[in-house]
């Protein structure tokens, strides 16, 4: 899985992402589940009104989606698709049949794929709505892009800043586990005197540094693009001889994520409009010893696996298990919604706000800072463009969820 938090959301977190960590830069408002959750609303729609609908590319998302059925008719068919979500789902034999008929279409006719999906599937509009007021909650989009770094398998020369693999005494704990009415999450830490406690914060990892359980996956040439991996949850590393290895989430501390971003504009360094992933980049690295406390003011901290057999036109291994698809991916709070589903989305382009984006997106992964039933966290690929839209997206939008025709949620709604 990758540690989502949003890339815009961590800009955005600035100003605000496998379970993971996040996809933003670091500009967003520090992702933290509602004391009180929302009350949700499905409302049944048809095709017709969803906005944009006959103008997509749907076979675009229909291979997509076709990746995540790969996995879902894995598992056996009286499994849930979604453990203890919110929003019901169905179980994985009402996904059989739609699944082995996108198998059967040719996702580069999109007239046969816009019809599969009306064939198969109902279209549910979702609302959260504050229990205070009684009124529907904004929904907010943001968006998340896999870096490139250079690295190296050993220390030396520029290579000084280790991407830690997952200790041996990192413990998780799926609380859904133990009780239903504790949902999916999961908390991280480590077994002392039998207690499970919270694991060291980042700034005391990286005060101790190597040795114990804390043992080197590989070492980068950069402590500020280091930190943005980790807020990322995956990327790619160039390693000296022009190989590429990807790395992907493993663990995390379980420590809270707190935005820089959100702390350099509270200290009036950096205006909000000014904020972006290039800005807070600029700040901390202009101030070396004033920029290094700055990122470990984040006490969150996410350790790295080696991922293999991606295919480098791949995108990286969400947290559904299937690599993610540039633009059609979307990472969700897995406390709401089910990893897997079709999703349409409405809402604005990261580089021209008066631009819409509405497209069919799949729920593929979901991150530390995604909190919320209609909040989404889209995924926009590798490279400088990847990253340009990434770190500009945090807009407010809605989505409508595509259930198969076989489940019908009691909470639905005309």
């Amino acid at each position: 899985m990758r540690a989502a938090l949003g890339f815009a959301a961590a800009v955005a977190v600035t100003l605000g992402a496998c379970a993971p960590v996040s996809k933003t830069p670091d500009i967003g408002s520090d992702a933290g589940a509602p004391e009180t959750p929302p009350r949700i609303q499905l409302h049944t729609r048809a095709f017709s009104v969803l906005p944009g609908w006959a103008e997509d590319r749907h076979g675009e998302a229909l291979a997509a989606f076709r990746g995540t059925c790969a996995s879902i008719l894995k598992r056996p068919d009286d499994s849930a698709l979604a453990a203890n979500g919110s929003i019901p789902s169905g179980r994985v034999a009402d996904w059989r049949a739609p699944c082995e008929a996108a198998g059967k279409i040719d996702f580069a006719d999109h007239g046969a794929a816009r019809a599969f999906f009306e064939t198969w599937f109902q279209p549910f509009e979702v609302r959260a709505v504050d229990p205070a007021d009684d009124r529907p909650e904004e929904g907010l989009f943001t968006g998340y892009f896999e870096p490139e770094l250079r690295g190296a398998w050993t220390r030396g020369g520029k290579y000084q800043t280790p991407l830690y693999a997952r200790p041996d005494d990192l413990v998780s704990v799926n609380l859904g586990s133990f009780a239903d009415d504790l949902g999916g999450a999961t908390i991280w830490g480590r077994v002392d005197g039998g207690r499970l406690t919270p694991y060291a914060t980042r700034a005391d990892i990286e005060t101790r540094g190597p040795g114990g359980a804390l043992k080197p996956l590989l070492w980068v040439d950069d402590a500020v693009d280091a930190f943005f991996l980790h807020v990322q949850g995956s990327g790619r590393i160039r390693m000296e001889n022009g190989s590429v290895v990807r790395v992907g989430f493993a663990g995390k501390n379980g420590r809270p994520y707190k935005s820089i971003g959100r702390i350099l504009i509270e200290r009036g360094e950096i205006k909000t409009e000014g904020v972006s992933l290039d800005a807070i980049r600029d700040w901390v690295r202009a101030r070396p010893d004033a920029g290094r406390a700055l990122l470990r003011e984040n006490p969150s901290f996410v350790f790295f696996r080696v991922v293999d057999g991606v295919k480098e036109n791949e995108g990286p291994v969400g947290a559904a298990g299937v690599p993610l698809t540039p633009g059609r991916s979307l990472a969700v709070d897995r406390r709401y919604l089910p990893l897997g589903a079709p999703m349409w989305l409405d809402t604005s382009d990261p580089l021209a706000f008066d631009r819409p984006i509405r497209r069919l997106m799949v729920a593929q992964d979901t991150g530390g800072a995604i909190k919320g039933a209609v909040r989404g966290d889209i995924f926009f690929g590798s490279g400088k463009d990847a990253e340009a839209r990434a770190g500009n997206m945090k807009h407010p939008g809605r989505y409508y969820l595509l259930l198969p025709l076989s489940v019908t949620p009691p909470q639905a709604a005309r």
